[in-house]
């Protein structure tokens, strides 16, 4: 069998060259990037071969346990940097909690549907599978719910007077959010519609490309990344979802009222 050839560190250096081309745009252009894209590059760094290691020591273990501690941790940190990146989060552990609990149910979905495929490890729990694939539903659920809850927030703050009006109109606050809950969805849903729909002809996705380097056969590659894309929309659409439903009931109360108040002060 084939295998992906191992890249020597002085080839890595090479390839890192290419990040002169967006600092030096940034500092010619003065965006204030380069402070975020060089942290941005050693975190990369950083947490790769930190979870290469990690991986190296579960493949020798096989502990169900420390597998499933890992996912928790992923989870966590997931929550954590979909609530970095929002301008003005659910104040106190609510704004983490939606997001983590969201990606969580997205991620129970998609590797339940994963592990009853032909992909299902032997054991179970095999970190070789569960962890990089629990690491694709995570990364692309984190972008959606980050998104849809932004997207939720901006039209209360916008729209949070019109949301009032229907309120004095006597209609309850579920329907006076809904149009809110509909288009932060599809704010959240959008980069997943876009990558499914140039899938194949305008990039090649990172699973396909890595099986045929590894010497799979093409057309065994593009099934395998059909069944992760739709894996991704899947557990996208479910954490956007339960992110959007629960944080529009924590932004509005029992007497129906809009409760702007439940927000943290915007993050600068």
């Amino acid at each position: 069998m084939n295998t992906a050839p191992d890249l020597p560190l002085a080839h890595l250096a090479l390839a890192a060259g290419l990040l002169a081309l967006p600092l030096g745009a940034s500092a010619w252009l003065r965006l204030g990037l380069v402070r975020p894209l060089l942290v941005a590059a050693v975190r990369m760094v950083a947490q790769l071969f930190a979870i290469g290691l990690v991986l190296d020591a579960l493949l020798a273990v096989r502990s169900p346990f420390w597998i499933a501690a890992l996912i928790a941790l992923m989870v966590g940190f997931a929550g954590r940097e979909a609530m970095a990146r929002q301008e003005r989060p659910l104040a106190g552990v609510w704004g983490y909690g939606v997001a983590t609990l969201a990606m969580a149910a997205g991620l129970a979905l998609a590797l339940s549907v994963a592990l009853a495929t032909e992909v299902r490890p032997d054991p179970w729990f095999d970190a070789r599978v569960v962890i990089p694939l629990g690491g694709m539903m995570l990364g692309n659920a984190m972008t959606g719910v980050a998104l849809a809850l932004s997207g939720l927030v901006r039209g209360v703050e916008t729209e949070g007077r019109a949301v009032e009006a229907r309120l004095a109109l006597g209609e309850p606050i579920e329907a006076a959010m809904r149009p809110l809950v509909r288009r932060a969805l599809a704010q959240g849903l959008m980069p997943t519609i876009n990558a499914m729909a140039a899938t194949g002809l305008v990039f090649l996705p990172g699973m396909m490309t890595g099986q045929i380097l590894a010497g799979a056969a093409p057309l065994v590659a593009v099934k395998m990344q059909l069944l992760v894309m739709l894996l991704i929309s899947g557990s996208t659409a479910l954490g956007a979802l339960v992110a959007v439903r629960l944080a529009a009931r924590r932004l509005g109360d029992e007497r129906h009222r809009l409760r702007l108040d439940r927000l943290a002060p915007k993050q600068t």
